[in-house]
């Protein structure tokens, strides 16, 4: 039986300085990869919403269409910590539907715990969710949920005010129960600080190289979703080209008749063939 990873596990690899590795997957092929790569914590993240929908921002995508990628994630993942990503209003309405839809990722989608976006704003929701014995994994710098309010998809805590804020709402959420928190295009040395002060694991994105781990975009880092490409993603692929390549010779192959050949094909007993064909007149 395939051991699991947990909280416990996380937090004795920031203890030990050794890296955290994390992906975000929306299926059930993507999360089999995933985890036969041996990647630590997967994210069912809202970001499905772009990659997977062709929404233009995460903010459309539904409690129920989260919960049925996670759900896929979960059939193929047994070994990464499972975390699922509550979409925009599941969580800001009240702390009590908050503590309900957070629920729902562990029951209905069989996540190990949640993601949400905020500082201070959230602290009431990730106490309420702690509390009912929920993992809570914090996001903070960049929030694409509320992008429109921080002037776009741009680099957060780039000025005194702005780094020391970040900085306080990262430590209210450690106090607030947050087992970790993702960091956002906030500049490295501002996340090398919060990393060094926080009990608790940070998860770099866009954040440099010394927070306890990292996350990337399945799609971003593979090199399908070329839409829109922030400065801190590495295409450590390139399959699109690949895909695209493939899918043209499958269409010209068809279109000629060489595919499917012999060795794609059925065949059928000479005999109960010619009987078939007695049936036919």
């Amino acid at each position: 039986m395939v051991r699991k990873v947990t909280i416990l596990d996380l937090q004795e690899k920031k203890n030990g300085q050794h890296p955290i590795t994390m992906v975000t997957a929306y299926d059930f092929p993507g999360a089999l990869l995933a985890d036969e790569a041996g990647v630590d914590m997967i994210l069912v993240g809202d970001s499905l919403a772009m990659t997977v929908l062709g929404h233009s921002s995460t903010t459309n995508v539904t409690m129920a269409e989260m919960l049925h990628h996670c759900k896929a994630v979960s059939r193929g993942a047994k070994r990464p910590f499972l975390i699922g990503d509550m979409p925009f209003l599941s969580y800001q309405i009240s702390a009590q539907r908050a503590v309900r839809n957070a629920g729902r990722f562990i029951k209905e989608g069989n996540m190990d715990a949640i993601k949400l976006e905020g500082g201070h704003e959230v602290l009431k929701s990730v106490q309420a969710i702690c509390q009912a014995g929920i993992p809570v994994m914090g996001h903070l710098g960049l929030t694409p949920q509320t992008a429109t309010k921080l002037g776009g998809y741009r680099v957060q805590a780039h000025t005194g005010v702005t780094a020391k804020k970040l900085y306080d709402e990262a430590l209210a959420l450690e106090a607030a129960g947050c087992f970790s928190i993702v960091l956002e295009a906030v500049p490295a040395p501002v996340a090398r600080i919060i990393s060094q002060k926080l009990t608790i694991p940070t998860i770099g994105i866009g954040a440099g190289n010394e927070c306890d781990g990292q996350v990337l975009v399945f799609h971003d880092m593979l090199g399908l979703f070329d839409q829109f490409k922030p400065k801190f993603v590495k295409q450590f692929a390139n399959l699109k080209p690949l895909i695209l390549a493939a899918i043209k010779t499958y269409c010209q192959e068809v279109e000629a008749r060489t595919f499917p050949a012999q060795e794609h094909t059925y065949k059928i007993d000479q005999t109960e063939f010619d009987k078939f064909l007695a049936e036919l007149k």
